[in-house]
């Protein structure tokens, strides 16, 4: 098997009882997105811009007229891409829901199959809640938009439609059978088990801008359930076809197919694929064409970080390099020390400026230029009237943006706790990580202008970047294997953090010394490695008392620091690490996309085998997955498989797979206009 199907990519059976500590899945057709609750029925986060919900929960079941929930008990949860599957025991009854984003339409089924005793008559009944609006700017907050709505039945339907006082948008919700509306929030009907003991019920719920385009959309859906159903698998078994396909309609580039015996191996490069295709919108109201998403489905909503997108960079270079070009330019144009991502329902600028940018925007254009060979684009004129100019001159702007953060030191002041982790208090000014990011986009801007003709410039960049790199070594705690982040005042904090781990391990590994090597490793296995995850910050930090947040404390890490971690296991020579990990870390692919955060194993006990996602409520607020699922992909084919691709379009590989499966393949792999293949013994061209 080499091209998965949405059915290869479902999870494994995840337990749960009533606000267990428990993200519950998302949902998306690519316009959209939903959320499924805690019981067996209910929905939640029906967002479909410029239309949303919030976070309103709906669709509560009762069951001969007492809420399900009510009776405890567990519920199983088995999610795919193209649906969620519930399952649960009531009064005797079993309980089973499939639900499910209707393609090409705002709308979401659910479809309820009870078995029992034959002939039995059971009274289903849905608790139906609408906050539907329209907002008249961007979604600037993590929430999308809501507002209090008012219910009523609706003529000719078992449904309820919802509406609030600015009649922006409509919600339309109810049964494709007979029923009837009770009081100002329940539908209700009467089931009778056949002589099989089985019946089926369907529910559709519905955002629109008016009543009618509403009713247009529930009317198909409500015809045939099961229909959207499989029309659901039929979408998502074309999108991942067309992940591999370079002759595919569905993106603008293609992904290389990986043939192996190795499940880890598989497991986690699919997982990769999956969680970036996860976040492409189609949506008619995105200002700039085909986007993707960051955080699905609770926060962040029409919202691109250039920090998560850049993560995932060379899986978007290859992919769908269209897009990625339309985004850096877009970006350049709004200024990236200005926000930390944009809103595609406006193309405006949010939030505040994170220290990364200028790392992210150098990783994004190298990507692109050197897996498109689209060369050219440096060349390309692009920002604001009064900033226009070719893109390898911005370039070289990030690459010495540096400069202009320097106080009293050599290295780069990289602001307070909102410009970085946000919940490492002591991860603030000079930091290690970015400062050595500095040093490798000085050598990436130095070959590009290079290659534009200007050695002498390209000598003063790289003798800049020794410099620096001797600097970022002044901060390193000799016998530690960890960093200092030094303070305005030059006071030195030492900081367990893995950012400074893996930055420098991916950016400068041949900056440092054997030993640094060496202890840096240690330092990882000791205090950071888990089984099946990692912490991203030691629980010997100082600061681990700071805050619960696990996407960047002692309690879990963010979905791409293992990736990372790998990638610079690597090159600091100890891929062997990295490889005796990766069974490990595959068991964490069993919940469908990475999360935003994933528990390690001694917070909160392992989900199916695997670190268990965080989930949404406070302290943790974590959302159920992350676009940087694509760093993944990068661990794969630039750690296991050892590529190497050039800004000049040189392609060479050092694979290490012979203790993981010495006949794995990648085929298909697209540089510009050629197709290559990596076997363990390098890379051959085949067109």
């Amino acid at each position: 098997m080499t091209i998965p199907r949405s059915v290869d990519l479902s999870s494994d059976v995840l337990t749960h009882t009533y606000d267990d500590m428990f993200n519950p899945p998302g949902l998306t057709n690519f316009l959209g997105t939903a959320q499924v609750d805690l019981d067996v029925f209910a929905v939640r986060s029906v967002n479909f811009p410029p239309y949303s919900h919030g976070d309103c929960i709906t669709g509560q079941l009762y069951v001969d007229g007492r809420l399900a929930r009510s009776y405890g008990g567990e519920v199983e949860v088995v999610w795919q891409p193209d649906r969620v599957v519930r399952s649960t025991t009531v009064d005797a009854l079993s309980l089973r829901t499939t639900t499910a984003c209707a393609p090409g339409r705002p709308a979401v089924v659910v479809q309820l199959e009870v078995e029992g005793t034959p002939g039995r008559e059971v009274r289903i009944g849905l608790a139906l809640a609408s906050t539907a609006t329209r907002s008249p700017t961007g979604w600037l907050r993590p929430e999308p938009p809501s507002e209090p709505n008012n219910l009523a039945a609706a003529d000719g339907r078992v449904a309820l439609v919802g509406t609030g006082e600015s009649a922006s948008a409509v919600s339309l919700q109810g049964l494709d059978g007979p029923g009837e509306v009770r009081g100002q929030s329940l539908v209700e009907t009467t089931l009778t088990l056949d002589a099989s003991g089985r019946a089926r019920l369907g529910y559709v719920h519905v955002l629109a801008g008016t009543l009618e385009e509403a009713g247009e959309h529930y009317d198909a859906c409500v015809a045939d359930v099961p229909g959207v159903l499989v029309a659901a698998e039929q979408l998502w078994d074309q999108a991942l076809a067309d992940a591999f396909d370079p002759d595919g309609d569905g993106f603008s580039g293609s992904l290389p197919v990986l043939e192996t015996s190795n499940e880890a191996l598989r497991k986690l490069y699919w997982w990769g694929v999956l969680g970036v295709i996860w976040f492409r919108r189609d949506n008619p109201a995105s200002v700039l064409g085909r986007t993707y998403d960051t955080l699905m489905p609770r926060y962040w909503q029409t919202t691109t970080f250039i920090w998560d997108y850049s993560l995932s960079s060379l899986t978007h270079a290859l992919l769908d390099p269209a897009p990625m070009r339309r985004h850096i330019e877009h970006w350049i144009d709004l200024d990236t020390h200005a926000h930390f991502g944009t809103e595609w329902l406006t193309g405006g600028p949010v939030g505040y400026w994170y220290s990364v940018n200028d790392f992210a925007m150098t990783r994004l254009v190298r990507d692109y230029v050197r897996f498109t060979g689209d060369g050219d684009f440096l060349a390309a004129p692009v920002g604001r009237e009064t900033a226009r100019k070719p893109v390898a001159e911005h370039l070289h702007d990030w690459a010495t943006a540096w400069r202009g953060l320097r106080k009293d030191h050599a290295l780069a002041d990289y602001g307070g706790i909102d410009n970085l982790m946000e919940c490492v208090s002591s991860y603030v000014h000079e930091v290690a990580s970015f400062n050595a990011a500095n040093v490798w986009c000085l050598r990436v801007a130095a070959e590009v202008v290079e290659r534009g003709g200007d050695v002498d410039r390209a000598e003063l960049l790289r003798k800049e970047a020794d410099e620096q790199a001797g600097h970022v070594n002044e901060l390193y705690i000799e016998g530690a294997g960890f960093w200092h982040a030094r303070q305005p005042d030059g006071t030195l904090f030492p900081v367990r953090h893995c950012y400074d781990f893996n930055i420098v391990g991916t950016t400068m590994a041949d900056d440092l010394s054997e030993t640094q090597r060496a202890e840096m490793v240690e330092f990882f296995q000791r205090e950071l490695q888990t089984p099946t995850w990692m912490r991203a910050l030691s629980p010997y930090d100082a600061d681990a008392a700071f805050s619960l947040r696990p996407d960047h404390q002692w309690n879990g890490a963010y979905p791409a620091w293992p990736a990372d971690a790998g990638r610079a296991l690597f090159a600091l020579g100890r891929g062997d690490v990295a490889l005796d990990w990766l069974p490990g870390l595959a068991k964490t692919a069993n919940q469908g996309p990475c999360g935003q955060a994933h528990f390690v194993e001694e917070a909160v006990p392992a989900m199916a085998g695997g670190a268990r996602k965080s989930p949404p409520q406070f302290p943790y607020l974590i959302d159920w997955s992350c676009s940087s699922s694509g760093s993944w992909v990068s661990l794969i084919l630039e750690g296991v498989f050892g590529l190497q691709v050039g800004l000049d379009g040189t392609v060479a590989a050092n694979p290490q797979l012979s203790t993981l499966d010495p006949d794995a393949r990648l085929l298909g792999l697209r540089i510009g206009a050629s197709t290559y293949d990596v076997t363990a013994d390098g890379v051959t061209a085949v067109q």
